[in-house]
């Protein structure tokens, strides 16, 4: 084994489907022991398909960031419609996935809390307080529509500080 591989694991080829799920389903079977996990799975394999070949800024492949932010999600205790919201949040915005394909395959509330992630991070601004300021404003527009758009979105902030 190299030693790159050895230092950065994530280097080598992705880990099959279910190793790289497994933590996930795990921390959401810690909160709803009872509830199916079809959809979670769903999700994770339209996102690990739309993400394959992306990397981010840290080298690694960019869908450990959607299984950690749904990771997340589900240690906050939230449903299975959340937590595949989450695994998704980024496939609309940075691949060919459409709303539609996800209103499609998993229904009207995963498309609609996508869109209300993806809608927080569209608009451009010149100075960094009035971003901020409209960030605050948005936030509160989608927590008044659905609180799991603020709360993916704290995950997803979250992820990305660490």
């Amino acid at each position: 084994m190299s030693t790159v591989s050895r230092v950065l694991p994530w280097r080598r080829q992705s880990a099959p489907a279910s190793v790289e799920l497994a933590p996930l389903i795990a921390t959401f079977r810690e909160h709803h022991p009872k509830t199916s996990t079809v959809l979670i799975a769903q999700a994770y394999e339209l996102a690990a398909a739309a993400h394959e070949g992306q990397h981010r800024k840290s080298g690694e492949p960019y869908i450990h960031h959607p299984l950690a932010v749904a990771r997340i999600v589900a240690d906050f205790g939230l449903d299975d419609v959340t937590v595949a919201s989450a695994l998704l949040h980024d496939s609309v915005e940075d691949t060919g996935v459409t709303l539609e394909e996800v209103a499609e395959r998993f229904g009207e509330d995963v498309a609609a809390i996508v869109d209300g992630v993806t809608k927080l991070d569209r608009v451009q601004f010149d100075s960094k307080a009035a971003q901020q300021a409209a960030s605050m404003r948005k936030m509160l527009v989608a927590m008044a529509k659905d609180l799991r758009v603020l709360m993916i979105k704290l995950a997803d902030r979250l992820h990305n500080m660490r």
